[in-house]
């Protein structure tokens, strides 16, 4: 298997996988798909990562520019998809670490809205102070590279359709 970026002939097979993948989820609008196209329309995506097996696309991470509160720098996680056939491979590990290690060169911390018992174990944790509008404070995460607590609204680029936007 091979992280690599997206490139112009990925990107019908990522929305097909992100839609795929999100649908499964009870929590899915059906739109993931059209939030990433809109981030790369904007230029906003930071990292736009497949995971490639033999020639398929089987996962997919994007990142996209974020704030915590009034300060920049952090990198949004989400989404982050396998395809269902291929779960429990590591392949959404993989993507995940590749993505930190870009992430870490470059930026804040990391961010994103999920599940604490998948995300916790790449150092993701909830921190008080931290929070979206609306989602229960557990699954707002961040993992701030410098060790320090980040406090306020993340703020999500316009493409999610937050009232708060980057």
């Amino acid at each position: 298997m091979l992280i690599r970026d997206e490139t112009p002939r990925d990107i019908p097979a990522i929305s097909r996988l992100v839609t795929e993948a999100l649908l499964l989820l009870p929590q899915s609008t059906g739109t993931e798909a059209s939030i990433v196209e809109k981030l790369r329309a904007d230029g906003a995506l930071l990292l736009s990562l497949v995971a490639e097996d033999e020639g398929e696309v089987v996962g997919y991470l994007a990142a996209s520019a974020a704030r915590i509160g009034t300060q920049g720098g952090w990198g949004l996680i989400g989404p982050l998809v396998v395809s269902p056939s291929r779960h429990r491979q590591d392949i959404g590990s993989a993507l995940m670490e590749e993505a930190l290690r870009r992430l870490r060169a470059t930026g804040r911390g990391a961010a994103l809205v999920g599940d604490p018992a998948y995300y916790g174990r790449f150092g993701f944790r909830a921190f008080p102070g931290l929070g979206v509008a609306g989602c229960p404070p557990d699954v707002v995460q961040a993992l701030p590279f410098d060790g320090g607590e980040p406090r306020g609204e993340l703020i999500h680029h316009r493409a999610f359709g937050l009232d708060q936007q980057e």
